[in-house]
Order: C-alpha cells, then sequence, then structure tokens
C-alpha cells in the first residue's frame, strides 16, 4: 500500500478492532466466572439448605416406620407427640390418620389434595411444597406422604418459610453481585482496550513513519519487560537490520560506480587510443579494453555470489562432503603462487573433517583467504593453514606474518568494496573478506579477524572461519 494511502486508511470501526474482541472476550470470560462463582454459592447454600431439610424429613419417616414395626401405631403416635414437644421452634409438622381420614396425631389439621387419594407409586409424587396457615398466618411447608402397613398415612414436613426468606436474600444479594460484576466487566473490558491501543500505538507509529521513509524511527521500550518490550525489541532489531542493509545497498552503489569508474574510462581511452593508431596499437588496445572488461565481470560475479550466499540462494546445493582433501586441494593451488613470492605455505590438517555444506562456496572462501595471506605476506614469510573440531563447529584458520589490520579497519573488514589504506596499492576490489563473512552466514557460522602473533611486530592476521558441521536452520532472508 502506498504511504498515501495508507495514511488515509481509515480507523477500523469498533467492532472490527482487536482490542474491541479482546475486551468483549475479558468481559464474557469475567461474567462466566462471576456466574460459575453465583451457581457455586447458590448450590452450597440454598440447594444446601433443601438437601438438608429433605434429608430430615426421610430420616424422620424412616425412624416412624421403623417405630410403627416395633411398638405399632401408639408407638407412632408416642413419638409424634414427644417430637411435637421438644419442637421450640414450631418447625415440625406431622400428621397420621387411619384409613378412613381421621386425624390419629401431629400438628397438622388437614392433608393437601395433592397428597390425598391413593398411595403413589413413584417417590416423587410422595413430595409436595405447599402454603399452609399456621396460627393466622401464611407460611411455606416442605412435605412427605409415606403409608404405614396397616394403611395408616403418615405426613412428615417442616416448615420451610425462614428458609425461603434466606433464600430470597441470597437471591437478592446475587443479584446485586451480578450487576456490580456486569458494571466491573465493562469498565474492565473498556481499560482493557485503551491499554491496548495505548501499548500498540507507540509501534504502529513507529511503523507509519517507517513507511514514509524515516528509517531512524523506533519503538520505544516500557522497561516492563513484556511481551510488548519484546515485540518492541524484535521490531528494533528488524528495523536495525534493514537500516545497515539499506546502507550497505547505498554503499554498494557507491563503491560500485566507484570502482567501475576507472575501468570504464581506462576501456575508452583504450578505445579512442585505438582509433587513433595503428593495427598493432589497435590490437593492443582492444586486448586491453577486454581485460578492463572482465575485470567489470569479475566485479559483478564476485557481487552475485555474495547476495547468494546472504540470502540463502545456494542452499539447494548443500550436501555431505569431508573438508579435508577441499582444503588440502586449496592449500596446493596456493602453494605454488606462494613459493613464486618466497613466502612458505604449511597445511596443518586432521585425516578427516565431515560437515554438510555447498563445497564450491566453502572452497572459494578458503582460497580466498589464502589470496590475502600471500598478497600481504612479506618475503620470507609463512603462511599456516589448520583447522579443527570445536564442539558441533568448525574452525578453519588461515594465519600469516603480514601487517595485520588495524582495529577500525578490521571492525569494517568484510564490508563491500572497504579496502584499508595499506591495501590501496594491491590489486583487488575489496570484496574477498565480504564473500569469506557471507558464506560463514550460510554455513550458520561468522568471520573472526585477530591478530596471528599478539605483542610481535607485525601481528600478522589471523582470520578463523567458523562454520557448523550440521545443516543450519533456513533463513528467511539476510
Amino acid at each position: 500500500m502506498p504511504v498515501e494511502e495508507l495514511r488515509r486508511a481509515p480507523v477500523p470501526r469498533l467492532v472490527e478492532s482487536a482490542g474491541f474482541r479482546f475486551a468483549v472476550f475479558f468481559a464474557v470470560m469475567f461474567l462466566l466466572g462471576g456466574v460459575a462463582f453465583a451457581g457455586i454459592v447458590w448450590w452450597n447454600t440454598a440447594g444446601g439448605l433443601d438437601r438438608q431439610t429433605d434429608a430430615a424429613i426421610r430420616a424422620d419417616v424412616s425412624a416412624l416406620t421403623a417405630r410403627f414395626r416395633d411398638s405399632g401405631r401408639n408407638g407412632v403416635i408416642e413419638t409424634i407427640a414427644f417430637r411435637l414437644g421438644r419442637d421450640d421452634d414450631s418447625l415440625d409438622l406431622y400428621r397420621l390418620t387411619d384409613v378412613e381420614g381421621r386425624q390419629l396425631a401431629g400438628n397438622l389439621d388437614t392433608t393437601p389434595d395433592e397428597l390425598d387419594g391413593p398411595p403413589p407409586e413413584s417417590e416423587p409424587l410422595r413430595w409436595l411444597r405447599a402454603p399452609l396457615m399456621r396460627e393466622g398466618l401464611l407460611t411455606e411447608a416442605r412435605l412427605y406422604r409415606a403409608d404405614l402397613p396397616n394403611g395408616d398415612r403418615l405426613i412428615v414436613g417442616r416448615d420451610v418459610e425462614e428458609r425461603l426468606r434466606l433464600r430470597e436474600l441470597l437471591a437478592r444479594g446475587l443479584g446485586w453481585a451480578a450487576s456490580a460484576a456486569a458494571i466491573i466487566a465493562l469498565v474492565g473490558a473498556l481499560l482493557l482496550r485503551r491499554a491496548l491501543q495505548s501499548m500498540l500505538r507507540p509501534a504502529a507509529d513507529t511503523v507509519t513513519a517507517i513507511a514514509g521513509g524515516d528509517l531512524s524511527q523506533r519503538v520505544p521500550l516500557s522497561g516492563r519487560e513484556d511481551e510488548f518490550d519484546r515485540l518492541g525489541r524484535t521490531l528494533n532489531a528488524m528495523l536495525d537490520r534493514i537500516g545497515t542493509l539499506m546502507a550497505g545497498i547505498r554503499g554498494v552503489s557507491d563503491a560500485i560506480a566507484h570502482d567501475l569508474r576507472t575501468p570504464v574510462a581506462r576501456a575508452r581511452g583504450r578505445l579512442e587510443e585505438a582509433l587513433e593508431g595503428d593495427a598493432a596499437t589497435m590490437r593492443r588496445a582492444i586486448e586491453q579494453g577486454i581485460a578492463d572488461l572482465d575485470g567489470m565481470t569479475r566485479i559483478f560475479h564476485a557481487v552475485l555470489r555474495i547476495t547468494e550466499a546472504e540470502t540463502g540462494a545456494r542452499r539447494a546445493a548443500f550436501a555431505p562432503l569431508d573438508l579435508t582433501p577441499l582444503l588440502a586441494d586449496a592449500a596446493e593451488l596456493y602453494d605454488a603462487i606462494a613459493e613464486s613470492r618466497a613466502v612458505t605455505l604449511r597445511a596443518d590438517l586432521p585425516p578427516s573433517l565431515p560437515l554438510t555444506g555447498d563445497r564450491d562456496l566453502l572452497l572459494q572462501a578458503v582460497a580466498n583467504l589464502l589470496d590475502n595471506a600471500v598478497k600481504f605476506s612479506p618475503a620470507g614469510g609463512r603462511i599456516r593453514l589448520s583447522a579443527e573440531e570445536a564442539g558441533t563447529a568448525l574452525r578453519i584458520t588461515v594465519a600469516d606474518e603480514g601487517p595485520g589490520l588495524a582495529g577500525d579497519d578490521r571492525a569494517r573488514a568484510g564490508e563491500r568494496f572497504f579496502r584499508a589504506d595499506s591495501a590501496r596499492a594491491t590489486p583487488g576490489y575489496g570484496l574477498g573478506l565480504s564473500l569469506v563473512r557471507a558464506v560463514a552466514g550460510l554455513h550458520g557460522g561468522e568471520l573472526i579477524l585477530a591478530d596471528a602473533h599478539p605483542g610481535l611486530s607485525p601481528p600478522g592476521l589471523a582470520a578463523i572461519l567458523v562454520i557448523e558441521k550440521g545443516p543450519p536452520a533456513p533463513a528467511g532472508g539476510a
């Protein structure tokens, strides 16, 4: 989306925003928690009272039925009278009638119609909650009907009016609590939405500024080390990487323009010379022009290989290989070149170094290190090529006795087209170490530059190429 369209993009409607969805989710979960809490409270209080009442009535009926088996009707009448006598709260209800409906004992004057008639066949039909008039007041009772073996009808119950009041009080309290919970959920949802918007706004503002071309902007961090700080830190790392790449692109463009200007001007001069000279001069100018064009081709070829390595385009060429023969071939290739410059090249290699990687790129990287060592080693100097295993990685070291690199130059070594002041007079384009560093990154490693002989003069340079033995994880791009 173009930057102007991004700035003019409409603000999402309330129901379409992520903050609103998170807020609704929070409110729903909060209310569900409140409903679950209210249900548990109701089950353990109002429901518990009902279960306690029913259990007491059942126990009473069982005791009276057992009393009938032991002492007959008179035993039941005596037990009912005894229990009514000790019932200080007047909550117990009893009624014992014979088969003709005459009341024999108890404090219930009438039998509710729902419990009258023939014996019920199912347990639920024996229970009844009904209003009763007691001492001129309307009350609520929980009743149970039991039929004795001689045909007598026993009704046992409890006055539950006070418990109903407690239930109503509890229901009213839960209702107020539910209303308060709904208000808290609504306020919490609004606060959550606002908090999410305030936490995400810096990242959105930074991305908008970056889209507008200001690559210096970074996401501010709160210092709380929470998920938003981790997201901001990741975005800042990505922006730093993008900034580095953009600076590299600008540097590469400038360097290519600068380094190609000389061979292009030289080739043009050769061609102008050929126009004015004889056949021999023309031939010589054409040959030199071809050499200049070949140099430009090598520059483009090197840049393309570096780009392929940095972006992981060559990862498909990874295959198991033994690094020792590869290093031996590179040492044999440069041994003759070193000998022609009165430099000694010695290889100290283990019998085998298995790994998974790109053979051609690894050979090119080692060749670049050896080429630099040969070019910068003085006559009579020595170069040592060695390799060793270091845990899950391999370390390839090329050490020479040259002038080495200063600290500032060492930090920039590996940048495309960078050349130290001491190397200006040496042929090259400043792409060798760039390729080595890209190959190291492709193989999950790094390039380390250090003094080969610390404390001595000249200190020499030790270029250490570290690569992983196994296939590295796929990269998302450089």
